[in-house]
């Protein structure tokens, strides 16, 4: 797991053994799939965990998929060889060249949405910036775009109202009704805003958090310099 914030950093501390008190899930819709024919899976960062088991299944209902993953750095990318396993083309592209095409995601999908063959069906799950591009850029070409939507959600089931989204006018929890939307219905700017609400107090948990690792390490090589 990439630990960026309080919560994953802590999960990342886990050893064999170790458990979390509680797992809900699975939660929200299923995700539909069908034969579209022709079918894209970008993904960004981690976002491509959640990607491989759609890629997979809409490769068992007949489409050609191809993959396009995207990372900051050649480090970063994840499940390459999983997907070449079911896709019938992966496309690697990083932020600093390092590895694959240097670029965004959206580098590699354009030559294939304006190409001879562009595909029926374009699913984006990662960063909320790639998903908003992906869609801008497929929105005129009217392709079938959806994306995964990762807002923030606090007791999974709407009723706090945290994950609360506007999708084609109307206000959805991403919990129970997603999280797979219309891609062009979708009010990015929104959730963009939505999303930075609480980005100083994430700061400060996990300032606090380092701080209290630092204090525990420190105790412990004491302890054992005793």
């Amino acid at each position: 797991m990439q630990g960026i914030g309080r919560t994953t950093k802590d999960m990342n501390r886990k050893e064999k053994g170790d458990h979390l008190q509680d797992l809900v899930g699975p939660l929200g819709t299923a995700t539909h799939i069908e034969n579209w024919g022709r079918a894209v899976v970008v993904s960004g960062g981690v976002g491509t965990a959640e990607a491989l088991p759609i890629a997979r299944a809409m490769k068992a209902a007949g489409n050609h998929v191809i993959s396009i993953i995207g990372a900051r750095t050649k480090e970063l990318v994840i499940a390459e060889q999983l997907m070449a396993e079911i896709c019938d083309e992966v496309i690697i592209t990083t932020d600093d060249g390092s590895y694959g095409t240097k670029g965004l995601v959206t580098t590699a999908l354009e030559p294939i949405i304006t190409g001879d063959q562009p595909p029926q069906m374009i699913l984006a799950v990662g960063p909320l910036p790639m998903m908003s591009a992906v869609a801008d850029m497929t929105r005129p070409l009217g392709i079938k775009t959806v994306v995964s939507l990762n807002t923030i959600m606090i007791d999974g089931t709407g009723m706090c109202g945290g994950c609360r989204a506007t999708v084609g006018g109307e206000t959805v929890f991403v919990c129970v009704d997603g999280p797979e939307f219309d891609a062009h219905q979708v009010d990015f700017n929104e959730l963009r805003q939505r999303g930075s609400i609480y980005r100083e107090h994430e700061r400060q948990s996990l300032d606090d958090f380092l701080e209290r690792c630092r204090l525990e390490t420190a105790a412990e090589e004491t302890s054992k310099a005793r």
